[in-house]
């Protein structure tokens, strides 16, 4: 009858490897691969597991070192600067950072573990020292300060708000816009044409209450122009316009 025997569960082919190093005493930069792969392999045989992607790693490892195992048995390659290349070297170099790498999670689980035992006092002040306040010295904090240095201090710091408000845009108030209808502006201006028959056109802008009016008064004289309803005139540049009416 066999004897069951339990095997170490490792993370992986590369912690494996440092098992089977660590075990043995071997010296990392010179690892004898002919001895390290037949453990490796034997340990490979009495693996029970179902999940193929763990299995897989550990068989690319095991090629790999097989593969090591040749180049081992034929004529060393010289790389560019004419020394000989350790076919071990790549491999070596893996487990050193792998190694580097689980030291420092062994660290840090370390010291998570310490930090778990770390304790705190609670706050227990008694009320009148958690109360106190330091008494505040007057003299000390107004120093030399006098009224008259005060006044001086909110004169200056009226200046410059006062610095800050444009003097011109200030001023002006709330812009209302005039509404003036269009079409009673001009019933209006052709009625005033057709009582009066001719007059000048300073006389009907000096009836009009806002800028807006004689704006639209203009205007509404200029269509009038432009559709034949009245005639206008000049005898000279300042003299005033003479408008007649054939309403």
């Amino acid at each position: 009858m066999a004897i069951p025997v339990k095997l170490e569960v490792f993370e992986g082919p590369l912690d494996l490897l440092l098992h089977l190093i660590d075990k043995n005493k071997i010296d990392i930069y010179d690892i004898p691969i002919v001895d390290i792969t037949e453990q490796y392999l034997e340990y490979i045989r009495q693996m029970e597991t179902d999940d193929m992607n763990v299995m897989s790693e550990f068989l690319v490892m095991a090629a790999t070192l097989i593969d090591i195992k040749c180049r081992m048995l034929l004529p060393k390659e010289a790389d560019e600067e004419g020394e000989e290349e350790d076919p071990r070297a790549e491999l070596v170099e893996k487990l050193l950072e792998y190694k580097m790498c689980r030291y420092m999670s062994l660290e840090l689980r370390d010291r998570q573990v310490d930090a778990a035992r770390n304790l705190y006092r609670t706050k227990d002040l008694p009320p009148e020292v958690a109360c106190y306040r330091a008494p505040v010295n007057y003299e000390e904090l107004l120093g030399d300060m006098t009224l008259s240095r005060l006044h001086e201090i909110f004169k200056s710091i009226i200046r410059r708000q006062e610095d800050k408000i444009d003097p011109i845009r200030s001023q002006y108030g709330n812009i209302e816009k005039d509404e003036i209808d269009m079409d009673v502006k001009t019933l209006y201006v052709e009625a005033f044409a057709r009582e009066h028959r001719q007059f000048g056109f300073r006389s009907l802008l000096e009836k009009q209450a806002s800028k807006m009016e004689v704006i639209v008064t203009f205007l509404i004289i200029l269509e009038l122009m432009k559709t034949g309803k009245i005639v206008i005139s000049q005898e000279s540049i300042f003299d005033d316009i003479l408008i007649t009416s054939l309403l």
